[in-house]
């Protein structure tokens, strides 16, 4: 995906993000829920105002980060190799984001949903679309499987992220899972990307010991 089009796509999105707020606000009550706990239930509240901006704040803010990151990276030539799997994932999450703040917007209006049951397939789906960057990623120090072993050696950042890329695609389908159980979709999806996260992290460091006693 083109630097290009991430923009349109963000700038639609906030739009419709602003929008969207716009028509609901005179219909919010003064203060509407805006966190919820592991079983779905409404735990924090902030006022009418705020709740309505914050997720279109977050956002155009994380994604313009994100569009940021790799021009600061020593290694930012090798992230042009996959920046259009890149942007998508910034495209993705951004619409991850909107989503969020339309399921926000319309529990607030009265609207009976289960918060869990309505995150945890968005959720699956981007941690899904995190395994196939992964896939396409080349070593780099902000996107990716940053350990000291993969940031060391290319060949234990290619093996790594190969393993990762199939694991957290498995991740992202285990997490649909809670659709079918809410009142532990969150423990799953933590289990989910925790084991992940631990099994790539050690395999970087069997991976790279391999590495460096197969050297003469």
């Amino acid at each position: 995906m083109k630097m290009r089009t991430v923009l349109i796509i963000l700038g639609v999105l906030l739009i419709l993000s602003l929008g969207l707020g716009i028509l609901a606000y005179p219909h919010l009550p003064p203060q509407v829920a805006s966190h919820w706990n592991a079983q779905g239930q409404v735990n924090g509240y902030a006022s009418r105002l705020s709740g309505l901006m914050l997720l279109p704040a977050m956002l155009i803010g994380i994604s313009l980060l994100l569009l940021f990151i790799p021009e600061i990276d020593p290694l930012k030539a090798n992230i042009q190799l996959f920046r259009a799997e890149y942007n998508g994932f910034i495209a993705v999450f951004a619409l991850f984001l909107f989503y969020l703040h339309i399921v926000t917007v319309a529990i607030n209006l009265g609207l009976a949903f289960g918060m869990n049951q309505l995150l945890i397939p968005a959720f699956g789906l981007l941690i899904f679309y995190m395994g196939f960057l992964l896939g396409k990623a080349h070593r780099n120090y902000f996107i990716g499987i940053r350990t000291p072993w993969t940031l060391n050696s290319e060949t234990v950042w290619n093996k790594t992220h190969q393993l990762g890329s199939k694991l957290f695609k498995i991740a992202g389908i285990i997490c649909l899972l809670g659709v079918f159980f809410p009142n532990y979709a969150v423990y799953i999806l933590l289990i989910a990307i925790t084991g992940t996260s631990f099994i790539t992290t050690a395999y970087s460091y069997f991976a790279f010991r391999q590495e460096s006693q197969s050297k003469p």
